[in-house]
């Protein structure tokens, strides 16, 4: 019963989409309809600006923070790990948004910092710097919860599925990405894509 409830919960928690809530009330417009079509933080500041962007990045991160905090205080550590899994699933894949949601990372920031602060906190680290020297938002994302992976695989292997199941997760969410970095051609946060 705890497992149905986590993953309820979680789930449910994950469906909340700042993107399309902030696109409606704003402009009126679907965010999934506007520039590359993702309904997450860097696709609002590309299409709405830094202010909207924002806000839809802390929301989502608290999202991450949210689910992993109430299953921890009715369940414990082991199923707060699934909480993780599910909100983010949540985000990526909401049933009230007919399964297209985000990519999960400002969720998953929000999570890993609850649930290992440590290593999520060098990981943000990480993202930020590959962020910094590329300006490439997938890049950055990508390195930083892969980093957390490895990370965690080295150093807190009882964490090792959980944030092995995020770093997966997140790969397959930016395979569109991947392909246009490998081709030179990735959406940077000054300019957009090569033609």
């Amino acid at each position: 019963m705890e497992l149905l409830v986590t993953i309820f919960v979680a789930y449910l928690i994950g469906n909340l989409s700042p993107s399309y809530l902030i696109g409606k009330m704003a402009k009126n417009i679907d965010i999934r309809e506007h520039g590359s079509g993702n309904a997450g933080a860097t696709n609002v500041l590309r299409v709405m600006g830094k202010k909207f962007a924002a806000l839809t990045f802390v929301v989502d991160a608290l999202k991450g923070v949210m689910a992993v905090l109430v299953v921890r205080y009715l369940f414990g550590e082991d199923y707060a790990m699934v909480a993780g899994i599910f909100v983010v699933a949540g985000h990526n894949w909401p049933v009230i948004l007919k399964f297209k949601g985000g990519k999960g990372v400002a969720t998953s920031i929000g999570l890993i910092l609850v649930i290992h602060p440590f290593y999520g906190f060098m990981a943000i680290l990480i993202g930020i710097a590959f962020l910094m020297k590329t300006k490439i938002v997938s890049l950055g994302s990508l390195m930083g919860m892969i980093s957390f992976a490895i990370l965690v695989l080295v150093f807190s292997r009882d964490y090792a599925i959980f944030a092995t199941v995020l770093a997966a997760m997140s790969i397959y969410r930016h395979k569109e990405n991947i392909r246009r970095l490998m081709r030179g051609e990735e959406k940077t946060i000054s300019k957009k894509k090569k033609s």
